[in-house]
This record gives C-alpha cells, structure tokens and sequence, in this order.
C-alpha cells in the first residue's frame, strides 16, 4: 500500500488550492451573537452580521459559479425553536453567502454558534 502526502489539493481547472485538512471549499464556526467573529475557519475572509439572525459570509476564493452546496447547523443555548436556513430572497454569489436564523413567528433572532460549509469548485 503507498501513502500519497501533500500539503495543498489544487483540482484541474482551479486557480486556488486548498489545505488537504480542509477538503470543503470553505468553512466556518463563528458566533452569533454580539460582535460576531469566527472561531475557526478555511477560505473565509469576512464575516458580516446584517441584522439581528441576517450573516453573510465572504469567501478568500471565490468560487467557480453559485451551483455549490451550502451544508448549515447553530448551536442556540436556548428554547427558542428557531431554524438556521440560507436567505430565500437571495442566490448565493460566487463570492458569499447570506445566511438568517428565523423563530417561527416573531423575525430574525441571534444565534450562539452558526457552522457552514461550502463544496464545491473555487474559481
């Protein structure tokens, strides 16, 4: 059995490459809450909090076209029932995405922790 190592991953046609230990285009673990920032995160160069629960998330590559997949979860210490989704008013762009926490009900609502991640082909 051979072990192939490397360090960066580049697919054929991508300008950018990637970390083999971040195989997603992108990804990130940031709070919601306050002055949002990220816990950890690959090919993420901003984080913008819009509103209350409205985030958009900026790539350091962009990606090939906004045919990608969006994975998301939120970790909420509370009871509130709400639900994490991607903007339903707004197609991902090949530089970000515009995610919002909504309680059913009552608006756009904060979130303790927000996770996403993007598969797909960088630019």
């Amino acid at each position: 059995m051979s072990t192939l190592k490397v360090t960066n991953i580049q697919a054929t046609g991508e300008t950018a490459s990637r970390a083999v230990s971040g195989v997603a285009a992108a990804w990130v673990n940031f709070n919601g809450t306050g002055t949002i920032a990220a816990r950890d995160s690959v090919n993420v160069s901003s984080l913008t909090d819009n509103v209350s629960g409205d985030y958009t998330v900026t790539y350091t590559n962009a990606m090939a076209n906004g045919n990608y997949a969006i994975s998301l979860a939120s970790i909420e210490n509370s009871t509130n029932g709400a639900d994490l989704y991607i903007s339903n008013n707004t197609d991902p762009s090949t530089t970000s995405h515009i995610l919002e926490y909504v309680l059913a009900g009552t608006g756009k609502y904060d979130v303790d922790q927000v996770h996403t991640t993007i598969h797909g082909d960088l630019a």
